[in-house]
């Protein structure tokens, strides 16, 4: 007796789910998944053993590691898992169809299930992007203030609003340490760390000059304001195998007095630091610490993440002068428009990819954009 044959309604369906099928089974190759399940079995015999916290570094790397492990192998199989469901929920729309009761609920559902499944594989194959040394790392971000005057303030504001939801959106963590008021409204500056697999490796996609066009709020004419400001991102961890020693005769330490959104508790006395690397220029501050003793410990945690990225991107750019290869540069190449007047447009200037839904990008909806640039960067020749 023949199968049942899958109604008109469904069949598109069901060829985009036999291609989401196989596009999680190319998955399951270029991931590793079945060493990934090898690795799993070693890592919980290695997290078994009773003298494991005697060596505590070891023990958090274990920890971390199979923590990881696990989190993959959980969200490639509960895909797998929506895909069998999806083709149950076919074989009852065939049967309901066979018998002459089209159910277009079921066809609705499935439908859902498709296009939730198409995101979710999407979000896997993303992963495989990231092959970075520190991609998997949490990121110090910076959002600064650039042309456009209080404009571009409430701007640098808007932006750390922001990247905030997106983070809260992919359940990660953020810290905000270090602002800085504008003049009159906004902010000059703004140092968070993003805290979640992946941080970096996807805010890096990010760096660079976003530019605002909107009827400017702070003008008695209302009249159309351009501004501009900058994210620089930089990758951050808590223990850092490759530390540089931070003489304190290189460094001028300032403290001053703490303001703006940093928290509950932020301290109203001179307990902020700010720390200039007289050898390099790189400045960091912190603010949202407890006491100025925490707030420096921070700070030269932020300042030996930053000199490090700072060492690499100077082997990199040796490494451009020799082969031509360009290095960009964040401060100089503008990524992103954001227009709300005369007409609602984000367009990304390096993948072209749009959106006219501006509210939503503002809200953190990013991640088509951070995925189609990180797909750029893929390409030959980019």
């Amino acid at each position: 007796m023949a199968p049942p044959e899958i109604p008109a309604g469904a069949r598109d369906l069901a060829q985009s789910l036999d291609e989401l099928e196989s596009r999680l089974d190319e998955a399951k190759g270029y991931l590793g998944i079945d060493a990934a399940r090898l690795r799993r079995d070693e890592l919980e015999a290695i997290a078994g053993e009773p003298g494991l916290w005697d060596d505590q570094d070891r023990a958090r790397q274990v920890t971390t590691e199979l923590g990881r492990v696990a989190d993959d192998l959980s969200r490639f199989d509960a895909l797998a898992t929506s895909i069998d469901d999806a083709r149950v929920m076919i074989e009852l729309i065939a049967e309901s169809s066979d018998a002459g009761e089209d159910d277009d609920s079921l066809v609705a559902e499935l439908a859902g299930s498709v296009t939730e499944l198409e995101r979710s594989i999407g979000r896997l194959e993303v992963q495989s992007l990231f092959q970075g040394d520190y991609d998997q790392a949490d990121a110090i971000a910076e959002v600064h203030a650039g042309a456009g005057g209080t404009d571009a303030q409430d701007w640098a504001e808007m932006m750390l609003r922001m990247y905030s939801r997106w983070a809260e959106r992919r359940g990660f963590s953020v810290e905000v340490d270090e602002t800085t008021e504008g003049s009159e409204a906004g902010l000059l500056s703004a140092t968070f760390i993003v805290k979640g697999r992946f941080a970096y490796g996807l805010l890096s996609a990010e760096r660079g000059v976003h530019r605002l066009v909107r009827m400017s709020p702070f003008d008695s004419q209302h009249r159309r304001q351009t501004s501009f400001a900058t994210l620089q991102v930089t990758p951050f961890m808590e223990d850092l195998d490759d530390a540089p020693e931070i003489d304190e005769k290189d460094l001028r330490i300032d403290t001053y007095r703490a303001s703006g959104a940093g928290g509950q508790h932020i301290n109203k006395t001179d307990s902020a630091v700010r720390l200039t690397h007289l050898p390099t220029g790189v400045v960091v501050s912190c603010q949202n610490e407890r006491s100025q003793h925490q707030n420096k410990a921070r700070a030269m945690q932020i300042l030996a993440n930053k000199l490090v990225d700072l060492a690499r991107a100077e082997r990199e750019a040796e490494l451009a002068a020799i082969t031509g290869e360009r290095i960009d540069n964040a401060w100089g190449s503008q990524i992103r428009s954001y227009v709300m007047a005369p007409y609602q447009l984000v367009k990304d200037l390096r993948t072209n990819v749009e959106t006219g839904n501006v509210d939503a990008v503002l809200d953190g909806d990013l991640d088509d954009f951070m995925e189609a640039e990180l797909r750029r960067r893929r390409e030959p020749g980019s």
